[in-house]
């Protein structure tokens, strides 16, 4: 398989066999390219779970090995200064870029994806339908799934290192409020909903009141959820202090049109967004 040819390639390399800014190093910008379409993922959902392809983390890593700073004019008066290109296949995926949003060269923005100026980086898949409004950032390898909506200002974090890493996932339908925080390998679950300014990191306690006791989890919204910030008490040297959580208050109601589901479910638990 071609994948199979890519990945000990860059297995070789990895390991320090063979020059990257040379002639083996061409399999790097295989597979970058392959990202930049859509063709290879840093990590796909199976039917056990999310899989990481660390052999593609390790690609991305080579790539910034192989190239070297350069000048890239955007316009007469927009200039950028770095390794990277930046993506310019728009017209083939199906996604818009309003200016001065910016995707970097292997990313994935697939059809009918609204990028505003905002930012996505290298190694992230952005699926059909999902909007990226403004000053919100798709971080590094990223996975954000089909019909999402990132709210103004929303940061999804980068996870490139280690290459085994899990990176943030934001599963299909979810909406991610206005200046909300999702990283250190977090994911978000279908169709949940979380209200603005929830920051989520890998030991952020995600707290579930729906029910007569409280449930706590790490790592994992769960689907349909609809998630505000909230506190949990903390006792310190100096005292009992507030430290931050993810309070799970209600669940978002099925329906086939998800946009009409999306503000019944904001009207009824009063989230912002």
């Amino acid at each position: 398989m071609e994948s199979e040819r890519l990945r000990r390639g860059i297995e070789r390399l990895a390991a320090g066999e063979g020059d990257v800014r040379g002639d083996e190093g061409a399999v790097v910008d295989e597979v970058i390219a392959a990202l930049d379409e859509g063709l290879v993922r840093v990590a796909e959902p199976r039917a056990d779970g999310w899989q990481v392809n660390a052999w593609v983390k390790q690609a991305i890593l080579l790539y910034f090995r192989r190239r070297s700073v350069a000048w890239m004019d955007a316009s007469s008066e927009l200039a950028f200064y770095d390794k990277l290109p930046l993506k310019k296949n728009y017209d083939k995926t199906g996604a818009r870029c309003v200016p001065p949003g910016v995707a970097r060269y292997g990313s994935y923005l697939a059809h009918g994806v609204i990028l505003m100026p905002g930012y996505v980086n290298i190694g992230a898949y952005v699926d059909e339908e999902t909007m990226v409004d403004t000053w919100a950032t798709v971080g590094s390898c990223a996975q954000v799934g089909k019909g999402v909506h990132l709210a103004g200002g929303v940061g999804i974090g980068g996870v490139l290192e280690p290459p085994q890493g899990m990176p943030v996932i934001v599963e299909d339908g979810a909406f991610v409020g206005s200046r909300c925080v999702v990283v250190e390998g977090v994911r978000v679950g279908r169709e949940a909903v979380l209200g603005a300014g929830v920051v989520i990191t890998a030991s952020t306690p995600i707290v579930d009141v729906r029910g007569s006791a409280p449930q706590i989890r790490k790592g994992f919204v769960p689907e349909r959820a609809v998630v505000i910030p909230g506190t949990l008490p903390k006792r310190f040297p100096a005292g009992e202090f507030a430290t931050p959580c993810a309070l799970v208050i209600g669940t978002r109601t099925e329906s086939t049109d998800r946009k009409v589901s999306l503000e019944r479910t904001l009207r009824e638990y009063d989230v912002a967004v």
